[in-house]
């Protein structure tokens, strides 16, 4: 029993090291900062570029067999928060996002991912355009390593449905915070 014991807490204490590794990164967009305005939505009344920040990862768990990125609004008035971009079925090699990979019909993300359906209602990136005088929202962007190839969503569904579907297949996930606001 003491061995079963001692097995376990070293699987977990090695499991926790090595997810503590993964981690996710931009040189465009630092952690614990302000995002700069470029990547502003470009509509709603905001007027930025709506251009996705290139995003770097590694560390990724074993297992890994492909990615999913998400940027999330928890501080949206809508009651649940806005989905500004979901991007999946990124190939387990691949280990960033080129800068404005989020263009609507991209011709760079990497071969076989997909964007799905954002709270803009496009399968696109969506900028910051957070209401103008709000204290600045937080956008969390995510990267998930997951269990499969593919995820098993149909075309056009939500970023909920696709949420559900990512963390019912992760196997680990790194994620930083960034802030943006527009004064009244």
């Amino acid at each position: 029993m003491r061995r079963i014991l001692i097995a376990v807490v070293l699987t977990a204490l090695s499991t926790f090291t090595y997810a503590s590794t993964f981690k996710l990164s931009s040189s465009e967009i630092k952690a614990n900062h302000m995002i700069p305005q470029r990547f502003e939505f470009n509509g709603f009344g905001c007027s930025g570029e709506n251009k996705s920040p290139e995003l770097k990862w590694s560390g990724a768990p074993k297992g890994t067999r492909s990615f999913a990125v998400t940027v999330y609004d928890p501080d949206a008035p809508t009651g649940s928060g806005w989905w500004h971009w979901v991007v999946f079925d990124i190939p387990a090699n691949v280990h960033e996002l080129a800068a404005n990979a989020g263009a609507l019909n991209s011709t760079t993300l990497p071969k076989g991912a997909v964007q799905g359906r954002t709270d803009y209602g496009v399968a696109a990136f969506g900028g910051t355009c957070p209401p103008k005088g709000d204290k600045p929202h937080r956008y969390i962007f995510t990267v998930y390593a997951l269990k499969t190839d593919k995820l098993d969503v149909p075309d056009g569904a939500t970023a909920a449905l696709t949420g559900y579907m990512i963390h019912g297949n992760m196997l680990g996930k790194a994620s930083f915070t960034a802030k943006y606001g527009r004064a009244k």
